[in-house]
């Protein structure tokens, strides 16, 4: 299927699909016109793309799962990369929360007065 029916089926934006090619998470094939052709197992892998990088996963650590999907279970390294990464996520959840609370005590104390 051509680029604008892929966005459709996969939810992606057009330019989305171009991104993921140009970061080597997608590979289409081309048609004889050159315009790209996306096979269901490329539109796939498009959905699981998107939910990777939506769950905060940076574009290297999903190029990496990729390469690796076949091979079996993820290896310890990688997964050890991918704890470190939530790890950081965590903490800045947990100093944004801080920051938050200490805009909520400025506001209250602000409004008090």
């Amino acid at each position: 299927m051509r680029i604008g029916r892929a966005a459709r089926v996969s939810g992606a934006s057009v330019r989305a699909l171009r991104y993921y090619e140009d970061e080597g998470l997608i590979t289409p094939g081309r048609l004889a016109n050159g315009y790209r052709d996306y096979c269901p197992s490329t539109v796939a892998t498009v959905v699981q793309v998107r939910s990777l990088l939506e769950a905060g996963l940076p574009v290297r650590l999903v190029r990496e799962l990729l390469l690796h999907l076949g091979d079996g279970p993820p290896c310890e390294e990688f997964l050890d990369e991918v704890q470190r990464y939530r790890d950081r996520l965590a903490a800045h959840i947990a100093e944004l929360s801080l920051r938050r609370s200490a805009l909520d005590a400025y506001l209250r104390q602000a409004r008090d007065a």
